[in-house]
């Protein structure tokens, strides 16, 4: 059985998304895991001291959370500022909570630019989703965690015992 379970706190309804609000989840075993305490709770983008509401940011067209990391993309927000250090800065962050806590595994909303794990948006802000890893997401996998998307849980009630 693997200990604990880094989440997005947005997943936890926490209302810290760019819009202000939360993303709430809801699992019997998320249940489980939260009366067991073994959730960790973050928020990247708020670890990096971005505020709640914050402008939607988007990953250059074209490019994922491992072209970030690599140097050769962008996060840009809809007013199109650079948010690349943010996001950098969220994703050190979350991996060091998850190596402080012990964390093997993460679940991570799906779609954001830094949590996403499955898909993110495409980067023209038009609301269409591609393939692809957000920052956070992919500096947690290259530290060897496991992360999960909300339409993964059974994988992740696997991956876990």
């Amino acid at each position: 059985m693997t200990g604990s379970i880094l989440i997005s706190a947005c997943l936890l309804g926490q209302p810290v998304r760019y819009d202000g609000k939360g993303k709430p989840l809801s699992h019997p075993a998320l249940e489980l895991f939260r009366a067991e305490g073994r959730l960790v709770s973050i928020c990247p983008e708020m670890s990096a001291g971005m505020p709640v509401p914050r402008a939607p940011a988007e990953i250059e067209p074209g490019k994922t959370g491992e072209d970030v990391l690599d140097g050769k993309a962008r996060v840009l927000d809809i007013l199109g500022a650079d948010v690349t250090a943010e996001f950098l800065t969220a994703a050190d962050n979350a991996l060091t909570l998850a190596t402080e806590r012990g964390c093997t595994v993460a679940l991570l909303i799906d779609g954001s630019p830094s949590c996403g794990s499955l898909n993110l948006y495409d980067g023209h802000f038009s609301g269409n989703r591609k393939p692809g890893s957000g920052v956070t997401a992919a500096r947690l996998r290259r530290a060897g965690i496991k992360v999960f998307a909300p339409s993964e849980m059974d994988a992740l009630v696997q991956a876990v015992g």
